[in-house]
């Protein structure tokens, strides 16, 4: 077992490595060896780790690399943990992530820049595996900046399109803003513990000996961080535009990686949430909030890639809501499903893309259920799955946040399950209003385009078929079982069978119910839909304006600190006094060295005066202290 999981982690890295080194020069079948290789091979060792989990009875396996630093009596070490959680969120991220990988080959075949996109899709997974197989907050810190850095560079991987850089620099600063509480957290829990190791912060977090007060401080500052890199509101402006990257990126960021870093830390920090009450309440009404908003912003999005970017940030806060209410191990298992038909719906969309030579509004598609039947069939099954219809994986784990919603005794109330279920309707509502856009109705492509309209190479139509599999199968994975020795399960105010069974049967109501409300407004070539826009207009345009959030961001913030740089730190700062008092300095340098030449005139007689003057106010001042 000795060095399996430094193996795991730096896989990735030495693909990276070399493929940023070497691989311009020797060809995209080299890049394609070392960038799908190596992650390929970090899955199997992710598989080997977990069945020697396994064999030795689920007992965490803990490997210390070496220490990091030394300051006083603490010993800060690099050290990586495996136990049930960091196995899972390990196979996910190397399986899915391989997944894409694989797919990465057909969608960015003859891209000028194809060795450096699998480097950076290297170094992501490195720094993924980084954050979930770190045994202290600070080697995850590590992990969770470096996720960010990668995103950066991928999200503007075309940054010769100013746009794109730009939407880089968005994702990249909003996350920053999160971190600064994750930093603070961190601190408060040295102070207050005087550790960063995990499993001994939980450790005493659960056994009552931290006050109260902490607990909530660090609960809500950690939380904070987690909103940054999940994208809960009000930072969740940032994950639509990352959509600017290539649309495998998108799949990567939002599927299985980079967004559901926050749910993985939370989780992992359960043993605070469980003495923090008000920080989990915060937890389970933000998300909550977040995953209603981003439904109904999806309702109305005609980018493809964007109604995407907003149902992840809904599915992420169906996650949120499952840890605020102490379903720590149901919400790991939405994580799960979710990785699987969120690949495939993105991958899918990109495969869409390919086939119509990079359109990507919906409302110039349509009829491509015919024309690219390997994209039609998985697409449709990853749509079903994410509605919550049996029995696809979506199914199950929503189902279970939503019984928790209603029945744990950690927060849950009838209102999280009403405005919960309200939200899966409409989840089952914009997606199929996506897949019927898409793919079914009459065709609105243009001629030029519909000419050219093609199936994508195996690479990617494989990828989408095992993708489509596990959306089906994965809910039958007993998830919250599994987990129970590494996440705490809440206790249930109610536990009345025929109850949950009811609702079992209601939650299946309502995505059928969306999935015909779907065809109702959509099944007429959309003039039901258009009609309805029409007539309630303002809701319509708060809605595709996304709440016009960017837009009060932009007023409250960017103008009024942009006119403070300028005016303040600018003008006055730098030009007035920094520029200022250079420039002043050099100005009296040089007339202080005009005055002097001046002295310098050349003349025998004028330098004998000056001799001659020297020499008398020597002896004056001789005569005045002798």
């Amino acid at each position: 077992m000795n060095g399996l999981l430094t193996l795991l982690v730096l896989l990735p890295l030495a693909g990276f490595l070399v493929n940023g080194l070497l691989g311009r020069r020797l060809g995209p079948v080299f890049v394609n060896i070392v960038g799908v290789g190596l992650p390929l091979a970090a899955f199997g060792v992710a598989v080997w780790a977990w069945r020697i989990l396994e064999t030795g009875g689920a007992e965490p396996l803990i490997e210390t690399v070496f220490t990091w630093a030394l300051i006083g009596d603490h010993a800060f070490e690099v050290s990586f943990y495996l136990d049930r959680l960091s196995a899972v969120m390990a196979l996910i991220v190397t399986g899915v992530g391989a997944l894409i990988h694989i797919y990465s080959i057909g969608y960015m075949k003859g891209d000028e820049s194809y060795a450096r996109y699998f480097a950076y899709l290297n170094l992501f997974l490195f720094f993924m595996l980084l954050l979930v197989l770190g045994r202290s907050l600070l080697v995850l810190f590590v992990g969770w900046e470096g996720v960010g850095l990668a995103s950066y560079l991928l999200i503007g991987f075309w940054f010769q399109d100013v746009d794109k850089a730009r939407a880089g620099r968005k994702a990249f600063i909003t996350n920053r803003v999160g971190d600064a509480g994750f930093l603070l957290g961190m601190f408060l829990i040295f102070t207050a513990v005087g550790t960063l190791e995990m499993d001994q912060i939980n450790q005493a977090f659960a056994g009552g000996l931290i006050p109260a007060g902490i607990a909530t401080a660090v609960g809500i500052l950690l939380f904070i961080g987690a909103t940054g890199k999940s994208a809960q509101i009000p930072l969740h402006v940032w994950l639509p535009d990352a959509m600017a990257g290539p649309t495998p990126v998108s799949a990567l960021i939002h599927a299985a990686t980079m967004v559901t870093a926050g749910v993985y830390l939370i989780a992992r920090m359960s043993g605070v949430y469980l003495e923090a009450p008000a920080a989990s309440t915060l937890i389970a009404v933000i998300g909550l909030l977040t995953a209603f908003l981003a439904a109904t912003i999806a309702l109305v999005q005609t980018d493809i890639k964007k109604v995407l970017a907003y149902s992840t940030i809904s599915q992420l806060g169906f996650m949120f809501l499952a840890l605020g209410v102490g379903a720590y191990a149901v919400a790991v298992f939405h994580l799960f499903t979710h990785a699987f038909f969120k690949a495939a719906l993105f991958l899918g969309a990109g495969s869409v893309i390919h086939a119509l030579s990079g359109e990507q509004d919906i409302r110039r598609m349509g009829g491509l259920a015919r024309r690219i039947p390997w994209t039609s069939g998985t697409f449709l099954v990853a749509t079903a799955a994410i509605a919550g219809l049996p029995p696809l994986a979506g199914f199950f784990s929503k189902d279970e946040i939503l019984w928790f919603a209603l029945a744990s005794g950690q927060g849950g109330s009838v209102w999280l399950w009403l405005l919960g279920s309200l939200t899966a309707f409409l989840t089952a509502l914009y997606m199929f209003r996506l897949y019927w856009l898409v793919f079914l109705g009459r065709s609105r492509m243009a001629p030029e385009v519909a000419e050219h309209v093609h199936e994508s190479p195996w690479p990617m139509t494989s990828v989408l078929v095992v993708l489509a599999l596990f959306s089906v199968i994965a809910g039958w994975f007993a998830l919250p079982h599994y987990l129970e020795e590494a996440l705490p399960a809440p206790d249930l105010r109610f536990a009345w069978p025929i109850l949950h069974w009811a609702l079992i049967l209601f939650a299946v109501l309502i995505a059928v119910a969306g999935v015909f409300a779907a065809r109702h407004l959509y099944g007429n070539g959309g003039q039901r839909a258009e009609a309805i826009e029409q007539r309630f207009a303002r809701i319509h345009r708060l809605l595709a304006g996304k709440y016009f959030v960017d837009e009060v961001y932009d007023r409250l913030l960017q103008r009024p600190w942009r006119w403070v740089s300028d005016r303040i730190f600018l003008r006055l700062g730098d030009r007035l006094l920094l520029d200022g008092s250079l420039h002043g300095l050099a100005a009296l340098a040089r007339r202080g060295a005009a005055g002097l030449a001046r002295v310098q005139s050349g003349s025998l007689h004028w330098y004998a005066w000056m001799t001659l003057l020297g020499l008398v106010a020597v002896l004056i001042w001789m005569w005045r202290y002798v």
